[in-house]
């Protein structure tokens, strides 16, 4: 399952764009501040460098967009474990 876009909220809540046209909300807050995630706990990395790398949610970690040089999650745990919601962009638009 391939992640296309993905628009980052303020309480580490991620808007999932998914290549079949599926839109789910995930909530990466059990993940900040542990091992390799402590870098999300700072507000503006995690909104900035949020990002989609390897097909799936990532954030980029030296800014370049390397694809070996990022945190990435697994794109079928998001689908699977994701709650699906309506595109928060069209609201705003």
């Amino acid at each position: 399952m391939e992640i296309v876009q993905v628009y980052p909220q303020d309480n580490y809540d991620v808007v999932l764009y998914f290549v079949d046209g599926k839109i789910k909300k995930y909530n990466v807050s059990h993940l900040v501040g542990q091992g390799v995630f402590k870098c999300l706990e700072d507000i503006d990395f995690y909104k900035n460098n949020c990002t989609v790398l390897n097909h799936t949610l990532a954030w980029t970690l030296d800014g370049k967009y390397d694809s070996s040089n990022c945190l990435d999650l697994d794109p079928y745990v998001l689908y699977n474990e994701g709650i699906e919601i309506t595109d928060p962009l069209q609201e705003i638009a």
